[in-house]
């Protein structure tokens, strides 16, 4: 199945019912029309961070079923999966047959080892200080080998997380290998998680490194492309590298958007929404919430230094059991750029403005994705939080089916699968987009042929109106019912 120009769903296999068999059933009882598309966060048997530690591409964890439950989920919905192009388990197969079998190992070229990288085994303070990390020290993991020796190799996140070294043939053939097996099991998209960490270079940041990340992008392009799929890269940094992708006509994520709408909901004005707006790529996913934290880093020009630091202070002011201490080391967090907090919360659990919100994604240049728990407008989940002690569970609550069936009732939800119907359903959303702000009133707009699509915003009131327009015959389709 193709990619369509319907809102896609993002979802853990576990989390809207207890594994992929009750999500399908949760699909064919309230989503259709909803969503069209689905990306199930990864399902491999992984050694941590909730399947990001993934230790064979090739099978589903049994906890969420089987290759056929995916299978038939993909053969209704276009379907995306990860690859985490960065790193592999520290359990996986290959990296525990390098521990074993060092040299002679078939795959200790899979791995960055610090005294093959460095010219002198050692990175200075100065290269440390250069890289663009996620961890106050160099990025590596002491590992001890069965002969009894220790080295070094490259660990940008968690120590469950073994950087790969794109570079190598072994590498090269492990990516064709992966990928291919992903894209015949039916993935439409196949996201490169964690992609402008792949490569790394001596004198560099180490992140978004030119032109070699060209190279890696091209190579996972061209795998997949004979078998029907594309690659989306997964990158949180400054808009315009977004931009510079899309530039070569590939599917890139709008990270900026979750900020700029709560911007334009928190100060009542929309003149950096409109400008972003106008100058964002087409070809994009757009976002406002992930399994991940709000992110900040990406909005870095859009919004001034000021206006971020007032978007994060009425976040916290405005928004629902939201901590600045959940987005701590104290809540296994060290990602300053990122808020740990459902969108739902960020508004303030507020109704009127959470609609205005999703209307505001539908009506935005690109393909809308919307998280489980954005979907079901989620409140943050402070028992799990503290459970786990893990910021980013704020904003992963396990849905049952029982409280499924009582959540789709909500006025709210209803509100947003309206919406979203719309969206997938009106065939304005393939042609050309507008947007224009007078004063305080917004007004985005998409035509295509005889049919138009229009949402008209007063920012200060946080009220709306959708029309869709067919030769001469308006329709009403929604005014903020909240």
């Amino acid at each position: 199945m193709s990619i369509k120009n319907q809102a896609m769903l993002i979802t853990y296999a576990d989390s809207l019912g207890k594994n992929l068999q009750e999500l399908r059933e949760v699909l064919e009882r309230h989503l259709e029309g909803v969503v069209g598309g689905i990306h199930i966060l990864p399902f491999y048997p992984s050694s941590g961070d909730r399947g990001f530690a993934p230790m064979d591409y090739t099978k589903v964890d049994p906890a969420f079923g089987d290759w056929d439950d995916l299978e038939a989920i993909s053969r209704d919905y276009y379907f995306m999966t990860d690859f985490m192009v960065n790193h592999i388990s520290r359990q996986s197969p290959y990296f525990q047959d390098f521990l074993k079998k060092k040299e002679a190992s078939d795959y200790r070229d899979l791995f960055i080892r610090y005294e093959n990288f460095w010219p002198k085994g050692e990175p200075s303070a100065q290269d440390v200080a250069l890289i663009y990390k996620r961890k106050p020290r160099a990025p590596y993991v002491t590992v001890d080998f069965e002969d009894g020796t220790t080295e070094k190799v490259w660990c940008t996140f968690d120590e469950e997380q073994i950087d790969l070294d794109v570079t190598t043939e072994c590498t090269r053939q492990f990516i064709t290998d992966q990928l291919t097996f992903l894209a015949n099991k039916g993935a439409d998209i196949i996201r490169l998680d964690a992609f402008a960490y792949a490569n790394k270079k001596v004198g560099t940041n180490c992140f978004f490194v030119e032109p070699n990340i060209w190279d890696l992008l091209s190579y996972c392009h061209d795998v997949v492309k004979p078998h029907g799929s594309t690659v989306l890269p997964e990158i949180h940094e400054h808009y315009t590298i977004q931009q510079k992708i899309a530039k070569k006509d590939y599917y890139v994520y709008d990270f900026a958007l979750p900020m700029l709408v709560l911007h334009a909901i928190y100060s009542g004005t929309a003149h950096r929404l409109k400008n972003w707006l106008e100058i964002c790529p087409r070809q994009q996913f757009t976002t406002l919430d992930t399994h991940d934290g709000i992110g900040v880093v990406d909005v870095k020009d859009l919004l001034s230094d000021e206006e971020v630091e007032e978007t994060r202070a009425a976040l916290y002011s405005q928004g629902a059991n939201v901590k600045k201490i959940y987005s701590s080391e104290a809540y296994n967090n060290l990602d300053i750029y990122q808020i740990n907090c459902t969108y739902y919360s960020a508004l303030g659990n507020n109704d009127r403005a959470y609609i205005l919100a999703r209307a505001i994604q539908c009506f935005a240049p690109g393909i809308p994705q919307i998280y489980y728990v954005g979907l079901l407008a989620g409140k943050n989940d402070i028992e799990l939080l503290e459970q786990t002690k893990e910021g980013r569970n704020i904003n992963r609550h396990y849905y049952d089916l029982a409280e499924i069936d009582k959540e789709v009732q909500r006025p709210i939800v209803q509100a947003v699968f309206e919406i979203l119907q719309f969206r997938n359903s009106s065939p304005a959303f393939d042609g050309e987009f507008s947007v224009e702000l007078e004063d305080n009133i917004l007004v985005m707009q998409w035509s295509l042929e005889s049919v138009l699509a229009k949402i008209v915003i007063d920012m200060k009131t946080q009220h709306f109106t959708i029309t869709e327009m067919k030769e001469i015959t308006a329709t009403l389709i929604m005014t903020n019912p909240f």
